[in-house]
């Protein structure tokens, strides 16, 4: 079993290698890179994901995704796990929804100027982006807790 720190870090290696890769391999060169940085975007997402879990009591068994592997966890908390990091998941995608919901309702309010529309419409984006992102990592956090979880119920089936 990996450490799930390790393909962490390199899952966020890659993506950066990959990213650098399509900025300064395009024609705008580095200082395209700000304009896929948009805070209030990446706090809005934030500001869902983190006091949703809280909220849904998740945000414990989610903090042990990451040492899952590293850690001996009982099959009960390997599922909880896995149900944690489901949450966050979804948590994600609503919170980027109602982001992008949000900024769309903006650009249409300011629809009369079309000089505005473009870079607006861009930061709408960011937020799909990041969400994809995120989901990038929860991804195998999920994974390695169901890997987890299946190698402990064939030990308790033996």
């Amino acid at each position: 079993m990996k450490n799930i720190r390790l393909v962490l870090l390199g899952e966020l290696l890659l993506f950066v290698i990959l990213f650098a890769f399509l900025i300064i391999g395009g024609s705008y060169g580095l200082s395209a890179v700000a304009w896929f940085l948009d805070i209030p975007s990446l706090v809005i997402i934030l500001m869902i994901l983190i006091p949703g879990l809280f909220i849904m009591g998740e945000w414990k068994d989610f903090t042990k995704s990451f040492s899952v592997g590293i850690k001996e966890y009982r099959l009960l908390e390997l599922k909880n796990i896995v149900e944690a990091v489901g949450a966050a998941q979804k948590l994600t995608v609503f919170a980027a929804l109602f982001a992008i919901i949000i900024s769309g309702v903006l650009i249409l309010g300011y629809i009369d100027d079309l000089t505005l529309i473009g870079p607006n419409l861009a930061i709408c984006f960011l937020s799909g982006l990041y969400a994809v992102v995120i989901e990038f990592f929860l991804l195998p956090l999920k994974l390695n807790a169901q890997r987890k979880m299946n190698e402990e119920m064939d030990m308790e089936d033996e």
